[in-house]
């Protein structure tokens, strides 16, 4: 029991680490899972600093609340979950679970399962229940299957126990019963030792304690350990003992090596041993300090020696000795006491090995000598240059002497430059030291040297040398405001020689001409500004000279930009006016920039293409034109130093007339002498102004100009020299189109229609009528009959871009009708006929200006000539007023 309560302690005791006391539950029956309406009590223990101490209260929670609180530390609980305990004084314990099952058939397992202990597996069935066979199952393999006893045996558990177990039964019906899983992770009953000393390099004569520290499971209080110590193979002790601790009362150099130790458990049987501790054990030897500085001695002042010793028990003697000569008698002194030697003035006849001896009535101890030189500071070293002078040149030899006229030796000597080390001797017998070397440009400086013998350097006057350096070849720097030299930008020249003796004198020149000069004292570069221009391209160089030889720089390039000048927009076409279907060439170039200048085109502010120009000039865009080329058009060139636009210009495309169509609008079906005739001339397509002509028999009658686009007329009083062909001319400056020849016949005069006259034009309108009607019906049967279109069918002419179908209508036999006369070509064909019709009253100016004449059905064919596209007319023929025309 008192090792168990030596576990809890807070320093370690007993082999055991220290832990605060924490409580403990125990199971009775041990198993973590019982049935249901079984009972299982919980025992809580704990254990205290002091194991008199009466517990006075214990407190269960389940599952982390206070369920109940008993003087007693035993609880019997039947229902699942995990409990804790906690008694007075003590932190609760750890939470143990337990499970009161419904199943016939469970697998009971003890709560903890230790190294090297006894383990019972029982695979238990319900009372009412029968199992013909029970498999206890490891890691879903079949562990062991029972015949009688259904409790599995583990005699001595280790790690290859590890695993999750469960049971399955056999009813009598041959129905399958599955327990509940069990894992099992075997625990170490207690982890190796470690070996701790309380001294690892204790001095000889000393003692040491060795202690063999390990931790006991705290489920596991009953177990006693007992421990083993060794020194490399030697047991030390006679056998196993209870006590973690061996003390080495006296321990001597011998007693080195490596020590290690053994713990063990009986119940079960455990053993397991430590890593190996090496302990040195120290010999005791005698220290010497000296006071004030050790191995500092100046003549004339007081030294104070002072031997210590420690580890050395008993009472001691120390003795003094200098070069194995005694010094003085034996003074007796206690183990911790110090002594001392004085030498109140130190001469140099002091000079020597001093050590002491430490005695107690066992044995002797003898110090490491200490060796007391009496020292002389060194003086105030002196620099001397040799040759002497402080201008000098590269290549030139030097030598520096450095002496200081007093001080021990040895001395060390250093020599410096600008406070950088540039070499380091000892002068062991005479005082004076030398450094030479051949100068380079590097060599100009301040130098001094110092001189030290232990007692504190000291240093000489500066020095300063002078290497004159010739100039080095300079580097020149262009300098702009921007990443690209741009006209008008304040460009810096600056000229630099990396090495050379100042003053220096720089010079800046442009293609061999000399730009200007500077002189620089500081050993820096000088610099030149130069507003740029144009003709600022070109190659640059410099020069330096500092009076030892001029160096030239290599030559730097520049190229001097030029933002682009406003762009002149140009545009080429075959012809003094841009026609649709010509190619124009729009030609756009800035008089002034630097190549790469990208030039863009734009037709009313909308980008049509572009073009680069890689080495200058301007770029060209051509079109093909359509009337939708017609507008504003401008350019822009950009050389990426700003955008510059030009001025706009004005294209304008003109489209050809088209053949016009001549209509003769008449007030009556047939002219006579009298009437007014109007001729109407129009172009369907075309740019104004339009200038139309009006022919008669080829012979010119009028010309009028049209600037709207739109057709002209001429009116006519008629008389019988106005029968005949009449045809009409536009022409809009690109080349004159006829029309087609429209007929006009003008009979007698103007007058009554009774009469033998008004019979006789009617009986002869009707003749001709009538055979006009034949003759058209004939012409459109034929091709039917020969399985062809009629000749004037729309579909036989390609460019028909609009084919009607054909009206069918009835002319009324006698209405005040208005001719109008106009050659068809319908659909642009190649049938051409004219067409004589008959307009109502009302509609009489409508029809005489509606350009879909032939589309009206209040109007009827009266007269027709057929005739082909620029054939001769054949003779014209009478239709019936009845007849429907096509």
């Amino acid at each position: 029991m008192m090792l168990w309560v030596s576990l809890l302690v807070l320093a370690p005791v007993s082999g055991q680490f220290a832990t605060e006391p924490k409580s403990v539950i125990f199971l009775h029956p041990p198993w973590t899972t019982v049935f249901q309406g079984e009972n299982v009590t919980l025992t809580c223990k704990a254990f205290h600093f002091d194991a008199s101490k009466k517990i006075k209260w214990y407190r269960w929670y389940l599952p982390g609340e206070i369920q109940s609180e008993t003087s007693g530390n035993t609880h019997e609980v039947h229902e699942s979950g995990d409990y804790r305990c906690q008694a007075q004084d003590s932190l609760p314990s750890n939470r143990v679970g337990l499970i009161f099952s419904p199943a016939n058939l469970i697998l009971q397992a003890p709560l903890d399962v230790f190294e090297k202990e006894p383990v019972i597996l029982r695979c238990q069935a319900k009372a009412n229940i029968v199992l013909n066979t029970i498999k206890l199952y490891k890691n879903e393999k079949v562990l062991k299957v029972f015949e009688k006893s259904s409790e599995f045996h583990i005699h001595q558990a280790s790690l290859k126990d590890n695993g999750k177990y469960h049971c399955i039964g056999v009813k009598e019906d041959d129905q399958l019963v599955s327990s509940n899983s069990v894992k099992i992770e075997v625990q170490e009953l207690f982890p190796s030792p470690v070996l701790r000393a309380s001294s690892m390099q204790p001095t000889e004569g000393g003692a040491v304690t060795l202690t063999c520290e390990t931790q006991l499971s705290p489920q596991r209080p009953d177990v006693q350990l007992q421990f083993h110590f060794f020194r490399d193979k030697r047991l030390l002790g006679s056998s196993w003992r209870s006590p973690p601790e061996y003390w080495i009362s006296t321990i001597w150099r011998e007693d080195s090596g490596f020590y290690w130790c053994q713990a063990r458990s009986m119940t079960p049987s455990v053993q397991k041993q430590s890593q190996k501790l090496q302990i040195q054990v120290k010999k005791v030897v005698p220290d010497i300090r000296i006071y004030p500085r050790p191995k500092l001695v100046f003549e004339g002042q007081e030294l104070v020696l002072i031997c210590s010793v420690n580890g050395v028990p008993g009472s001691i003697t120390v003795s003094w000795y200098r070069k194995f000569k005694k010094l003085r008698t034996e003074r007796k002194l206690h183990s911790s006491s110090k002594t001392e030697f004085k030498i109140p003035v130190v001469k140099n006849s002091d000079d020597g090995e001093y050590y002491c001896v430490v005695s107690n009535n066992r044995s002797s101890f003898r110090s490491d000598p200490v060796t007391i030189s009496v020292k002389v500071p060194v003086s105030q070293p002196v620099l001397t240059l040799s040759p002497p002078g402080t201008q000098t040149f590269v290549g030139d030899e030097v030598n520096f002497d450095c002496e200081a006229q007093r001080g021990s030796l040895p001395i060390w000597y250093q020599f410096f430059r600008e406070g950088v080390l540039l070499m380091k001797t000892e002068a062991t017998s005479w005082r004076k030291m030398s450094y030479r070397f051949s100068l380079t440009e590097e060599h100009s400086g301040n130098y001094y040297c110092t001189a030290d013998n232990g007692l504190g350097p000291q240093s000489s006057e500066t020095l300063r040398l002078s290497v004159t350096v010739p100039v080095s070849h300079p580097v020149l720097t262009l300098r702009t405001s921007g990443a690209q030299a741009v006209v008008g930008d304040v460009m810096e020249l600056h000229c630099e020689a990396w090495r050379g003796s100042p003053p220096i004198l720089y010079q800046f020149y442009h293609e061999d001409v000399s730009l200007g000069s500077s002189s620089s004292s500081s050993g820096r570069g000088a610099s030149f500004e130069l507003l740029l221009t144009a003709e600022h391209s070109g190659n640059y160089f410099c020069e330096a000279n500092n009076g030892q030889g001029v160096q030239r720089s290599n030559t730097a390039s520049l190229s001097v930009r030029v933002p682009v000048s406003h762009p002149v927009l140009t545009l080429r076409a075959p012809r003094a006016q841009a026609v649709v279907g010509d190619t124009v060439e729009l030609h756009c170039e800035a008089q002034r920039g630097s190549p790469p200048i990208l030039y863009q085109f734009y037709h009313k502010d909308v980008a049509v293409g572009s073009s680069s120009a890689p080495l200058g000039g301007g770029a060209s865009f051509n079109l093909s034109l359509t009337t939708k080329h017609s507008g504003n058009y401008s350019c822009k060139a950009d050389n990426g130093l700003g955008v510059q636009q030009s001025e706009v210009m004005l294209l304008s495309v003109i489209v050809p007339v088209s053949h016009p169509i001549l209509t003769l609008r008449a007030p009556r079906a047939q002219a006579m002498v009298g009437d007014v005739v109007e001729l109407h001339c129009e172009a369907q397509r075309g740019s104004p102004p339009i200038l139309y002509q009006f022919y008669h028999k080829n012979v010119t009658l009028e010309s009028s100009m049209s600037h709207s686009g739109q057709g002209v007329s001429l009116n006519l009083s008629l008389t019988a020299n106005h029968s005949g062909t009449y045809s009409c001319e536009a022409d809009n400056g690109l080349g004159p189109q006829c029309s087609e020849a429209v007929t006009l016949s003008v009979t007698g005069l103007k007058g009554s229609r009774s009469g033998h006259v008004a019979t006789g034009v009617t009986g002869g309108l009707l003749s001709m009528m009538g055979l006009a009607a034949m003759a058209l019906l004939f012409y459109c049967w034929l091709p039917r009959k020969t399985g062809r279109e009629p000749t004037f069918d729309s579909s036989r002419n390609p460019s028909a871009s609009d084919p009607q179908e054909p009206t069918y209508h009835n002319v009324p036999s006698w209405i005040e009708l208005q001719p109008v006369y106009s050659n068809v070509n319908p659909n642009r064909g190649d049938v051409v006929y004219s067409e004589v019709r008959f307009m109502k009253g009302e509609n009489k100016q409508a029809a005489a200006s509606d350009s879909e004449l032939l589309k009206n059905t209040d109007s009827c064919v009266i007269y027709s000539q057929v005739k082909g596209a620029y054939t001769a007319a054949p003779k014209p023929q009478l239709l019936a007023a009845s007849t429907p025309h096509r």
